[in-house]
This record gives C-alpha cells, structure tokens and sequence, in this order.
C-alpha cells in the first residue's frame, strides 16, 4: 500500500487482512520542453546502465491576466527536470538522438528517492522516469 525508498531497496507494507481492497492508483508525468544538456549515460556495478538529462519547461503568463484588456509585461518562469531512462531500447535512443536544446516529449512517471552525497549528507531527488516515450 505505501512505500519507503530507503536507499535502494524498497519496504512495502504487508497485512494478513483478507478484506483488503486493491486500488489502482495513477502517476503519469507529460513534459514538452528542451533539453538542458546533452544526456550521460551511467551504470553502477550490478545494476542496468540508465540515461540521465535535465530539461526545462517554461510558464508564461501576461501580468494583469483575467482581466478583459491584459495589456501588462510577459512573465516566465522556468522548471528544471531531471528525466532518467532505465527501459533498454527507450535509453538507448534517448542516448543518441536526444541532445541539447531539442524540443522533445517526455511521457513517465514521477519518482522521489534519496542519496548520499559525496559529503555523505542524506539528500533528496525528485525524478521523472522516462517510460513510454520520447519524441
């Protein structure tokens, strides 16, 4: 039912209840935006390599906005995503089409953890993993 990411490994909850109700439940990410720089690919010992790159998506908006005549200044702001490709043949077309500044698709879902930094400080990372496409 819920889940604890404790550095890599996965603690679920169990119960014996047999009146348990299985609910599906939904985490879809959708990004249109460009690529911050060009992908890495990276693979720690034991595991699957995995591409990793950041990509920007912007929000704009005219102050004043709502109102009949909207004549105000144009705003942005932009947010930075790092967006990780485990499935094989998905990451190594990320790997060698994506490259900075494309404009692409990203469908997947969203995915928070933590790591040690190289201080050993606990840190966290919001992540979204690439799962069906990319275009």
């Amino acid at each position: 039912m819920f889940s604890k990411r404790t550095g890599n490994s996965f603690v679920r909850h169990r119960t014996t209840d047999t009146n348990l109700i299985l609910e599906r439940s939904i985490n879809r990410v959708q990004l249109l935006g460009r690529v911050g720089q060009d992908p890495v690919m990276r693979q720690v010992e034991g595991r699957n390599p995995v591409t990793i790159f950041s990509m920007a998506t912007n929000e704009m908006w005219r102050s004043g906005e709502g109102e009949p005549t909207s004549t105000g200044d144009v705003s942005q702001k932009t947010t930075w995503h790092r967006i990780s490709v485990f499935k094989p043949g998905l990451r190594d077309v990320a790997y060698q089409y994506v490259k900075k500044g494309s404009r692409i698709l990203v469908e997947g879902k969203l995915d928070y953890g933590e790591y040690m930094d190289k201080n050993n400080v606990r840190r966290q990372a919001t992540t979204i993993i690439a799962a069906s496409r990319i275009y």
